[in-house]
């Protein structure tokens, strides 16, 4: 399973644990989390919402014409996975659910994440799964 937001590190996470779903034979699990308002944040309506589904779109898309570049022989099972929440709770949520073998995640690109722990650092620390931070 994989986290993808957009981000090219999160780019580089889903290439890489898509060489593995393709060496292993296995099933890649693409999720993306949409971001939601927090208690504290100003009322916005639905925008929010319909700007995650926007990106959802936009990220399958870019998946289903990333994976129509591969070639017949590299071809490879693949399901992608959208839903409203916290990335780090819908992440892990998801891999318990799916029994995922591993959880393949870019690294943060925000410095913010240095003092609060990112998505990455506390799924490694959740220790359920094997992780792999791509940088």
């Amino acid at each position: 399973m994989a986290g993808v937001d957009g981000s090219e590190s999160a780019w580089r996470a889903a290439a890489y644990a898509a060489g593995l779903a393709r060496r292993q034979g296995a099933l890649l699990v693409l999720v993306y989390v949409q971001p939601v308002m927090t208690a504290g944040a100003p009322a916005v309506g639905g925008t929010l919402l319909e700007a995650g589904q926007q990106v959802a779109e936009e990220l399958l898309q870019y998946i289903r014409d990333a994976v129509k570049r591969f070639g017949e022989h590299d071809r490879f099972r693949w399901e992608f996975h959208t839903f409203p929440g916290d990335p780090y709770t819908g992440l892990v949520t998801t891999a318990d659910r799916l029994k995922a073998d591993a959880v393949v995640v870019g690294a943060s690109e925000q410095a913010g994440h240095r003092i609060i722990g990112s998505v990455a650092v506390r799924l490694v620390k959740a220790g359920r799964w094997p992780v792999t931070v791509v940088p």
